[in-house]
């Protein structure tokens, strides 16, 4: 906005310049005079139209800028909805491999506080029982699940999705 203003004002100075010129030629003043007027006038014309431009080329941009924005968002959007649905499937693979190992319902939610990162002291805390019991469940996990410890288990759900990653980069540097 602005811009807008000092344009106009610009555009003032010029027109009104203009007229001074011509009266200022009508009156016959010295050349040097009406060089300065000229200059004034030129450099305020100037102005405008660089301001004009440039106010242009910045709406343009902005214009650009919302609708790669807006296609962002949309793009985004459908994202998300994909993650929301990898996530509840990725989460109903983990429980039918809780499952097929045998693991009890309170075991369960101990492997997936582990999958989490929680350590043993913290899931303890959140199951309001000891870090000894805690200890023991993720032991029996490990034996269900053949399974060396921590590690292993979050690799065992990670690994698909790697060597799915792997797969497409190895695609995509072929084509």
């Amino acid at each position: 906005m602005r811009d807008l203003w000092i344009a106009l004002l610009l555009a003032a100075i010029a027109l009104l310049k203009t007229i001074d010129l011509f009266m200022d030629i009508g009156l016959g003043l010295p050349a040097s005079h009406l060089a300065q007027e000229w200059a004034l006038l030129l450099l305020s014309l100037g102005g405008f139209i660089y301001l004009v431009i440039e106010m242009r080329q910045r709406t343009l941009k902005y214009k650009t800028l919302a609708n790669t924005l807006s296609l962002s968002e949309v793009r985004l959007g459908a994202l998300t909805d994909e993650m929301r649905e990898a996530r509840h499937r990725h989460g109903q693979a983990v429980q039918q491999q809780f499952h097929a190992w045998g693991l009890t319902t309170s075991e369960q939610e101990v492997a997936l506080m582990l999958l989490k990162g929680l350590s043993l002291k913290e899931i303890a805390t959140l199951r309001d029982t000891r870090e000894k019991t805690v200890r023991q469940q993720a032991s029996t996990i490990y034996g269900k699940s053949g399974l060396d410890g921590r590690h292993a288990l979050a690799a065992w759900f990670l690994e698909d999705f790697l060597f799915e990653h792997e797969a497409e980069a190895s695609k995509s540097l072929k084509t």
